[in-house]
């Protein structure tokens, strides 16, 4: 059930050139496919082949920007671990899916259930997005870190 909510990719086989690709593309989402493909030794079409399967296969979801963290420091980064009420997992996953400010959602093990990377841009906002996934039905318990530095 968790699997449906979290897009469990489609059922394909990765081997050592899809990881070497990934691994290019999260230095450099932006390098040509020529490149990628000088690099991997590969052809062009090879590339482009494994690509297009690598993001209909859900295992790549998407491209972005990262953002050197002098440049944008002015944004409230933290880690907020979860604690949900027995079966309730799949509702609140649905919940916290649908607020921007959540960059990233893990489930975990230990005494976490799910691990959230949130964004925002003032103390105000991050102090609104803590109570909205507070009062989130389901969420027993939580724990958030601010992230000063990353070194």
């Amino acid at each position: 059930m968790i699997a449906d909510i979290l897009k469990e990719p489609t059922k394909y086989i990765y081997d050592q050139l899809d990881r070497d690709l990934i691994s290019l593309l999260r230095n450099d989402g932006r390098a040509p496919l020529s490149k990628l493909a000088d690099i991997l030794r590969v052809s062009r079409g090879t590339v482009q082949n494994r690509l297009d399967r690598l993001v209909n296969s859900g295992a790549i979801h998407g491209f972005t920007v990262r953002v050197r963290e002098d440049y944008d420091q002015d944004t409230i980064r933290a880690l907020m671990m979860i604690e949900v009420v027995g079966k309730t997992t799949s509702q609140v996953i649905k919940k916290l899916r649908g607020m921007p400010e959540l960059h990233a959602l893990h489930t975990t093990n230990g005494s976490w259930d799910l691990v959230a990377e949130i964004q925002t841009s003032s103390l105000s906002e991050f102090d609104r997005v803590l109570r909205d996934v507070r009062m989130i039905d389901g969420v027993l318990n939580s724990e958030t870190s601010l992230l000063l530095i990353s070194i």
